[in-house]
């Protein structure tokens, strides 16, 4: 389970439903990655589940998936906190936690101590928990010898078992989302410095942002000793695409915009030059599946395309999932 090579975003019950049928039918193990917006123990923009019911949810279904919280910790919910009250579900529910206090921090030597210290509590409230550490690029940037302070750090300040729940580090070698494109430069010079890094203090190395990649470039970058790569968005993204193929040329296509439009979920993703009433289906596409459980979307939406819509989603993501996994 630790070793599942990809972690698929919780960006839909549609995304859970067809990584939970790919698991159980192929043997091969998948991460879920749930991020605190899309389920948090007061809930999220997913099926408004908290993280009690979404574990009961694919605890039920499948044992082939493993539940990683993503991007644990201070200001990462919808509202801002510290992110303790957080991490008491997580610990109970989850069986690992990426520990990202990095929003927040005023200096990297701060971010080493906000790490250790969640990790402490973390583990005080479940010594079997694993841990991911350190963050994406577009969060904060560091190089390989901050990564090598960061887990030296860790080691010399945790004790011995605590350190060893350390699973995964997360190393940057370019990548960035903008709208619905990977708009990073690859540097596979940075990508190997990090991955040994890692080697030398014997965990396993992770990269954020893997989305909208070519499948060639994910293999390249697993061949030269990267070990998991993280996606999300780009499942969102697929979703959508779904609907818009039904509904483009419709009335539903401007009522679809119109509520990703007030959601305002795509902001953060596009340039402040970007015109959404010039870009309609680029917006849709953007932040379309943030939506997908809302009541409006559910009623204005869902209910009026074709009735087996869900599973024609589930076979779109399964076809991706087979792409990156190698299976025919």
């Amino acid at each position: 389970m630790i070793m599942s090579k990809y972690g698929i975003g919780v960006v839909s019950k549609n995304t859970v439903d067809a990584c939970i049928e790919y698991a159980n039918n192929t043997g091969n193990t998948i991460t879920l990655i749930p991020s605190r917006r899309q389920i948090d123990f007061n809930g999220g923009y997913v099926e408004n589940w908290t993280t009690k019911e979404f574990a009961k949810y694919v605890r039920e279904k499948t044992y082939n998936i493993f539940l990683k919280r993503d991007h644990g910790g201070p200001n990462q919910g919808l509202l801002s906190d510290d992110g303790y009250e957080s991490f008491v579900q997580d610990c109970i529910y989850f069986d690992a936690l990426h520990i990202d206090p990095w929003k927040s921090v005023t200096s990297f030597e701060n971010g080493c101590k906000l790490t250790k210290d969640y990790i402490q509590y973390c583990y005080q409230r479940n010594p079997h928990i694993l841990f991911e550490v350190g963050t994406e690029e577009s969060i904060f940037r560091y190089d390989a010898d901050k990564l090598e302070y960061l887990l030296k750090y860790l080691k010399d300040n945790l004790s011995e078992p605590t350190f060893n729940n350390i699973n995964f580090a997360v190393i940057q070698s370019g990548t960035n989302l903008q709208e619905n494109r990977n708009t990073g430069n690859y540097d596979k010079k940075r990508l190997l410095s990090m991955i040994q890094v890692c080697v030398n203090y014997k965990i396993l190395s992770k990269e954020h942002n893997g989305d909208y990649l070519p499948v060639e470039l994910i293999t390249e970058k697993l061949k030269l000793g990267l070990d998991a790569i993280n996606i999300a968005p780009e499942f969102g993204q697929i979703e959508t695409q779904v609907y818009l193929s039904e509904i483009k040329n419709t009335p539903l296509f401007d009522i679809y915009f119109d509520i990703c439009y007030a959601s305002r979920r795509w902001v953060k993703w596009v340039d402040p030059l970007f015109n959404p009433f010039s870009n309609k289906e680029k917006l849709i596409n953007i932040c379309g599946h943030y939506v997908l459980s809302t009541p409006y979307f559910l009623t204005q939406i869902k209910r009026n395309v074709r009735q087996d819509i869900d599973l024609k989603i589930k076979e779109t993501i399964i076809k991706r999932l087979k792409e990156l996994y190698g299976r025919p």
